[in-house]
């Protein structure tokens, strides 16, 4: 199998579904990071993704090729980002895995990896590229169980953070993973929230994930001209990072 050597990024392995990630390539991913893993002394991961129509299918793909590894797998299921980082420290595992596009069009995907609290990048990202092209595996067998850890990050939040002051916020979720907690949690806060594009849609329907672009903004922009609210806020696919409207 050819393997593209541009997916193996400086921060994470990228590229279009069809052309990229066929299984079997998602699950020598796995195998990679798992033997990578555990030639570090890991023997656990937490793994989640985004709600891209392609996640379900590369959760299990690349579950199934750690697995193979003796590597655990803590499935978290359709979580943003900042969770899966989060999952790391409450539950104690060598490795975290978020696979997800973050802020690209709806074709693409990609595995955000972390190990013992750090991110995976660079260096270390290709001697996992070098294990898969070498087809130098570990073997072994892991174990898999599910947890839902969005309560659990819901009331760290809530326990950091008081606002002291009422605020009206409109929030645009782009129909990505910002959608799946942090509606709630604003109103936890008690902020007045105002909510845009808060339904889970994975084609992204309304406007790209990319708080970066202005024109990603306009029904956010249009909104705070109202003068009605206090700030505006926009998640990217993963909801690791924000535009914000004053």
């Amino acid at each position: 199998m050819t393997i593209n050597p541009y997916i193996f990024r400086e921060y994470d392995i990228r590229g279009k579904v069809a052309e990229d990630f066929p299984p079997e390539m998602v699950t020598l991913l796995g195998k990679g990071f798992g033997t990578y893993l555990r030639r570090n002394g890991g023997r656990e991961i937490t793994l989640s993704g985004d709600v891209r129509l392609s996640t379900p299918d590369l959760i299990e793909q690349f579950k199934d090729g750690i697995l193979s590894t003796g590597i655990d797998v803590i499935k978290l299921g359709l979580l943003p980002t900042p969770v899966n980082y989060y999952s790391m420290f409450k539950l104690g595992v060598g490795g975290a895995v978020q696979i997800t596009g973050s802020h690209n069009p709806p074709e693409f995907n990609g595995f955000k990896l972390s190990m013992f609290n750090k991110p995976v990048f660079g260096d270390a990202i290709q001697e996992i590229r070098r294990i898969i092209e070498n087809n130098s595996f570990d073997e072994g067998e892991g174990n898999e169980a599910p947890y839902n850890i969005q309560n659990e990050y819901v009331a760290m939040v809530l326990n950091k953070i008081t606002i002291e002051r009422p605020l009206k916020v409109v929030m645009d979720s782009a129909n990505a993973a910002g959608c799946l907690i942090a509606p709630k949690l604003f109103k936890r806060l008690g902020v007045d929230l105002t909510e845009l594009y808060c339904d889970v849609d994975g084609t992204f329907p309304n406007h790209h994930p990319d708080p970066t672009v202005k024109e990603n903004l306009r029904d956010l922009i249009s909104k705070m001209k109202t003068g009605e609210y206090d700030i505006g806020i926009a998640f990217d696919g993963d909801a690791d990072r924000i535009g914000v409207v004053d």
